[in-house]
């Protein structure tokens, strides 16, 4: 199993195939918002109102949310691959339904489903490049589906810019075709992709493992250190039901884990991105940049410098220590959410001066250190504490705590901004800022670990592992 020096890894072929659900989803996010906007949508479907605007931006998330909670049963008995494809089959679905759509209810449908369909996908799409990718570069692979969601909200954005100006509902029918093309594209490919070796060892199919090492261009020794012997002694596992699957990752050993990664996924969604991509156009439009398409460029705009900070980020994912990337995101977002809000709150905001250049360019700031910092290392670090056992479980739960974070927020934004124009960014600010303190006692590093090694550091600590404990333990020199 020895690598030529000049072949693409297949690990890192399948890692970024995988990615395009990344895309999908940031697709429908940069899009859905000045989709709804658009004289052509509401010609077809009327105008709706703030809180009907929430829920059909938001339905995708909220109907994502439970199969994100069992997905990650489902892939601990089935492979995380037939799971993730199943999902994408299902997105594939709803999209084709919400660019047929002439009636709302159809609409509503089709992102019902693709919900659903993300909630299987996403959740596993993390465990499965996890688990693949070799321990010294599984940072950079495990944020590719972050840096595709970047590249799928510049594409949602700027295909909304230009198809704004075809007449007729083809204006916003065409994202979806697009989105459309890009499911197909994603679920059909996936067919072709190994299943994870880590899964086949635990369920007793070391031959096939062996196989599929072999189609991701695992070295010898690489695949020695990062899958062989980590689970050689390991037998095939007895099926657990979902509720078992539960009970086991709140027992002592799992629980501290656990509750870590459900708060990470959650509370970084509760800082308020979704609410500043979904709608985008409606936050600069509120604080002066004239015309809709003008806010829509502005969006596009954003939406570039996110991806344009999210290629560096991906790239220093093994390079820059978790913690320290986590604190630093946490100042950054905390601080402009509650400068917005100030200055919201101190009716300094108009469609002249400076207070309205100060509000935009924090938009930006706030979303450039979202991806740079949180986007990243939440979902890594969520993935990489949790043990082989309980990983796809974890991970499901705390993904699905992440889609009911992204809907409320989602559902809750054009409401708040309708009624009140800056308490929508101190409820942000604050949850940004408890999120801050709470990272900043509770995380352990985990840069350069083995998924192994990571276990061993977390035990050596299972008997103190309340925020307390664990802010005392460092503070003592303690050693992970």
């Amino acid at each position: 199993m020895q690598l030529s020096s000049r072949k693409i890894p297949g690990y890192a072929l399948a890692s970024t195939f995988v990615a395009l659900g990344g895309i999908l989803n940031g697709f429908d996010t940069g899009s859905v918002g000045a989709i709804t906007e658009m004289p052509s949508y509401t010609g077809t479907f009327g105008h709706l109102s703030p809180t009907m605007r929430g829920f059909t931006v938001s339905l995708i998330m909220l109907c994502g949310a439970i199969p994100a909670t069992i997905a990650g049963y489902l892939a601990d008995r089935f492979g995380r691959l037939r799971i993730m494809i199943a999902g994408a089959v299902l997105c594939t679905i709803g999209c084709i339904l919400e660019c047929a759509a002439f009636h709302l209810w159809l609409f509503l449908v089709g992102r019902a489903l693709m919900g659903i369909g993300q909630g299987f996908a996403l959740t596993n799409i993390g465990v499965y490049i996890c688990e693949i990718a070799p321990s010294r570069s599984r940072g950079k692979f495990v944020s590719l589906p972050q840096f595709g969601a970047a590249i799928g909200v510049c594409v949602g954005y700027f295909s909304c810019y230009g198809s704004i100006h075809i007449k007729g509902d083809m204006s916003w029918r065409l994202p979806y075709i697009l989105q459309a093309a890009l499911a197909v594209l994603w679920a059909t490919g996936s067919f072709f992709l190994p299943e994870s070796p880590r899964w086949l060892i635990l369920h007793g199919r070391r031959s096939q493992a062996m196989e599929e090492l072999k189609k991701l261009d695992f070295g010898t020794a690489e695949a020695e250190k990062d899958v062989l012997r980590p689970v050689e002694t390991a037998a095939a596992e007895d099926e657990i039901g979902v509720l078992a699957g539960l009970r086991l990752i709140f027992t002592k050993d799992y629980r501290s884990q656990t509750w870590l990664a459900v708060f990470i996924l959650s509370f970084i969604q509760l800082s308020g991105i979704d609410g500043v991509l979904y709608y985008a156009p409606t936050i600069f439009a509120q604080a002066g940049i004239p015309s809709q398409t003008a806010s829509f460029l502005a969006s596009g705009v954003s939406a570039i410098l996110m991806l344009a900070f999210s290629i560096p980020a991906t790239l220093l994912a093994d390079k820059w220590g978790r913690r320290t990337s986590a604190i630093c995101g946490g100042v950054i977002l905390s601080a402009t959410m509650l400068l917005i809000g100030s200055l919201y709150a101190a009716d300094a905001v108009h469609s002249y001066g400076a207070a309205r250049w100060v509000v935009i360019v924090s938009v930006f700031v706030f979303a450039l250190g979202y991806v740079s910092t949180w986007a990243i290392v939440g979902k890594i670090y969520a993935s990489e504490i949790q043990p082989t056992k309980t990983r796809a479980t974890t991970n499901s739960m705390a993904t699905g705590g992440s889609f009911l974070a992204n809907w409320l927020v989602a559902f809750a934004t054009p409401i708040f901004l309708a009624r009140s124009a800056y308490g929508a960014y101190f409820l942000f600010g604050g949850v940004a800022l408890l999120t801050l303190l709470v990272l900043a006692i509770c995380m352990r590093e985990t840069r350069g670990l083995s998924l192994e090694d990571i276990q061993i550091s977390f035990a050596r600590s299972s008997a103190r592992v309340s925020p307390i404990s664990l802010a005392w333990t460092r503070r003592r020199g303690f050693e992970g």
